[in-house]
């Protein structure tokens, strides 16, 4: 299919300046957006001028000799493309997403049938499938008494929509229930991703310590080479190769153990940020902090966390972030076990005693090991960045429409940036009461209407 020469939106400034919106699909996709606007660089003859080469000649050859041939790198930041793997356990979808510049989308545990999802037994034994299949059984045995025991512990209040209070004690219940999923249990993710990104995550990722996740990289990068030919022709250089798989098998998992809660490295001086006590105080809320800002240092927080928030708390790109090792070393989070009724509480202790057992008897390794292991395991999180960056992580996850794992994290950061640096001015837009029950959580969901 040829481009349309009309394949835009088109508007005019009133200084003269001639605007654009470029319609991709088939006949433009990432190779041939990525064609043109590279062109854009060479030439100020115009986008239809540009169009109309494009329809002559075709996107690979120049792809193949200008992005793949001569190293223009940066031509491959301007295609962009949309990959989903189904099927994937929550290790792969999170190896996927570990990426700063990653975009895209992933199964919420709220939404998944785990009566039928199918679990990734690494083993291939009978041993590993029936610990993952006894905490499929706790899991599915735990809605029915889990919702009971919120709708008294927070009953409908005068005036609440009862099919949204009803919604939001759901959500509350698979909030508490997903500590018994196994990290072996799949999902589904959508990567969005330019051309460029795509080659450079997947050259790291095709090395990954878990042969799932390395299966995945080849089978993506083999699609890919595919559909875009001339972008993943690249030489490959075995000393790079070497390189990062030494990266990939040595440090890609970091130590399972780390403080409670510490603030471990601050590099931000008061009186630097007491120079922009204006723009601290002023700040709308919902409004970011000006990138300007990074130049006056950087913090670290380092804190426990269980496995199934540190999904949630991974989605902040700004911030660099660690990939934790799974273990049953920290311990299972208390929360999930205080939420739960109390005959269901007893019986939580005794599987994850059981279970623990069970899962060292497999002889595998700490790796393998995350299959089986549910995301209520605390892990370790190292979080360093920014300010703009810890003060927007902070103000969206320290709300009531949070998981409580991950909001009381949050809250506790907030109180260290205020006495840190309140008297410099830092306002800090933050929920009054983010432990209470909100029945609004219960319109949190994506429908069709």
């Amino acid at each position: 299919m040829l481009p349309r020469l009309d394949a835009h939106v088109y508007r005019k400034t009133k200084y003269g300046a001639d605007v654009f919106v470029l319609e991709t699909g088939a006949a433009i996709d990432a190779e041939a957006e990525a064609m043109l606007q590279a062109l854009h660089s060479r030439s100020t003859g115009g986008l239809i001028a540009h169009l109309k080469r494009l329809e002559e000649k075709g996107a690979a050859n120049f792809m193949a000799n200008f992005y793949v041939g001569y190293g223009h790198k940066s031509i491959g930041d301007c295609g962009t493309t949309t990959v989903f793997a189904e099927g994937i356990s929550m290790l792969a979808a999170k190896a996927v997403q570990d990426w700063p510049l990653y975009s895209g989308q992933e199964s919420s545990t709220r939404f998944v049938d785990f009566s039928r999802q199918p679990f990734l037994d690494v083993t291939g034994t009978g041993a590993g499938r029936e610990i993952q299949e006894a905490w499929r059984e706790f899991y599915l045995s735990l809605q029915a008494p889990v919702r009971q025991h919120l709708r008294e512990k927070f009953p409908r209040g005068d005036g609440e929509d009862a099919k949204m209070w009803e919604k939001a004690i759901e959500a509350r219940s698979f909030d508490i229930t997903r500590a018994f999923l196994p990290a072996g249990a799949t999902t589904n993710i959508s990567w969005h991703t330019n051309l460029r990104q795509a080659a450079d995550k997947l050259a790291l990722l095709r090395h990954h310590p878990l042969s799932e996740i390395a299966d995945l990289a080849d089978a993506i990068e083999d699609g890919l080479r595919e559909r875009y030919p001339s972008s993943f022709s690249a030489k490959r250089y075995e000393a790079t190769e070497t390189f990062n798989a030494s990266i990939a098998q040595g440090h890609y998992y970091h130590r399972p153990w780390t403080p409670d809660f510490e603030l471990t490295e601050n590099t931000i001086r008061p009186d630097a940020l007491a120079a922009c006590c204006g723009i601290l105080k002023s700040r709308p809320a919902k409004t970011e902090l000006p990138r300007f800002l990074d130049d006056l240092g950087r913090i670290q927080f380092c804190f426990t966390l269980d496995f199934g928030s540190f999904r949630d708390l991974q989605r902040h790109r700004g911030v660099t972030q660690r990939m934790p090792l799974l273990t049953d070393e920290i311990g299972f989070h208390p929360w999930y076990l205080e939420e739960l009724p109390e005959v269901q509480r007893e019986q939580a202790k005794q599987i994850l005693d059981i279970q623990r057992k069970r899962i060292n008897q497999l002889g595998l390794s700490r790796e393998l090991h995350q299959y089986y292991l549910p995301m209520g395991y605390l892990v370790s999180c190292h979080i360093t960045g920014a300010l703009p960056q810890i003060v927007y992580l902070i103000e969206l996850r320290a709300t009531r429409f949070v998981h409580p794992t991950l909001q009381m994290r949050a809250v506790q950061m907030a109180g260290m940036l205020d006495k840190l640096f309140g008297k410099c001015g830092l306002v800090l837009h933050l929920d009054s009461d983010p432990g209470r029950f909100d029945v609004r959580r219960g319109s949190h969901d994506i429908t069709e209407k």
